[in-house]
C-alpha cells in the first residue's frame, strides 16, 4: 500500500475542511512548501495536492505552489480541485503533475474525460467521492443518483488505472476509514488501483487498509493532528517498498 501524504491549499495555506464544508477549517500552516518539505525529508517521493480554491471557482489559484513543490523540491504530485476541462489537463500535466483527479469533469464533461482517459491512463484518476451513498462533485456541493457500475464500467473499459475515494462523511472527522466501502468497492472493481481518502485516525486504521492490500491512503489531518506521527507513515511505506523490489 502506497501512503501518500496530504496538503489541501486553500488561499496559500495549508488548511483541512471538515466534511468539505468550507467555513469550518482549520489552518496548519501558513507556508505548504514547509510541510511538502517534511514529507522529502522524511521519504516520500509522491503527495496529493489539494486546491480547495480550484474546487469552487475552477481556476488553479495555487497551482505556482504545486510547481514550486514539483520543480524546486522534485517531488511527484497527484492534484484534484477546478479540472473542468482537456484544456485544464493539458495545463497540469504541461505543469509537471503526475496525477490528475478529476471528479465533476467526469459527470459534466463525460467525452472530454473518456479521451482524456485514453490519451493519458497513467496519469488520469477519478475522484469518486461519495456522500450518503451518493456520487459527489463539484467541490462536494452537487450529487448524482448514477449507479456507480454505471458510471465506473465504461470508464474502466476506456483504460481507467486509478480512482481515489473519499467518503465525505468521514473526511476531516478522525472517525477511522470507512473499511467496509473500500473492501467492498475493491472487490467490485478489482482491475482498479483504489485510493482511499477520509477518516484515517491511527495508524491502526493505516494497518487495516493495509491488510486490505488496497493501493493507496491518502493521509491528511490525522497527521496535522499528531495521531499518526511521520515517522511511523514512512515506516510504512518503507515496508512497502522493500516488499516490491
Amino acid at each position: 500500500m502506497n501512503i501518500i501524504p496530504a496538503i489541501d491549499l486553500l488561499d496559500g495555506q495549508a488548511v483541512r475542511l471538515q466534511k468539505g464544508d468550507y467555513s469550518r477549517r482549520t489552518v496548519y500552516n501558513h507556508n505548504p512548501l514547509d510541510e511538502a518539505r517534511k514529507f522529502k525529508a522524511a521519504g516520500f517521493h509522491h503527495i496529493h495536492v489539494v486546491d480547495l480554491n480550484g474546487a469552487k471557482s475552477g481556476r488553479f489559484e495555487n497551482l505556482p505552489i504545486i510547481r514550486t513543490m514539483i520543480e524546486e523540491l522534485g517531488l511527484s504530485v497527484q492534484t484534484g480541485g477546478g479540472v473542468r476541462s482537456a484544456e485544464d489537463i493539458e495545463l497540469l500535466i504541461d505543469a509537471g503533475l503526475k496525477g490528475v483527479i478529476c471528479s465533476s469533469m467526469a459527470v459534466k464533461k463525460p467525452d472530454e474525460w473518456m479521451h482524456a482517459i485514453k490519451a493519458y491512463p497513467e496519469i488520469m484518476i477519478l475522484g469518486l467521492d461519495l456522500k450518503d451513498g451518493k456520487m459527489a462533485y463539484g467541490g462536494w456541493l452537487e450529487t448524482s443518483d448514477a449507479p456507480i457500475e454505471d458510471f465506473l464500467n465504461p470508464m474502466i473499459d476506456a483504460g481507467l488505472r486509478t480512482v481515489l475515494s473519499t467518503d465525505i462523511s468521514r473526511d476531516g472527522m478522525l472517525s477511522g476509514p470507512n473499511v467496509e466501502m473500500y473492501s467492498d468497492l475493491q472487490k467490485r472493481f478489482p482491475q482498479v488501483n483504489w485510493i482511499a481518502s477520509g477518516g484515517v485516525s491511527s495508524l491502526q486504521d493505516l494497518i487495516t487498509l493495509q491488510n486490505l492490500n488496497i493501493f493507496g491512503v491518502v493521509v491528511g489531518k490525522a497527521y496535522y493532528e499528531g495521531r499518526v506521527r511521520l515517522e511511523e507513515m514512512a515506516h510504512l511505506n518503507k515496508q512497502k517498498n522493500r516488499e516490491t523490489e
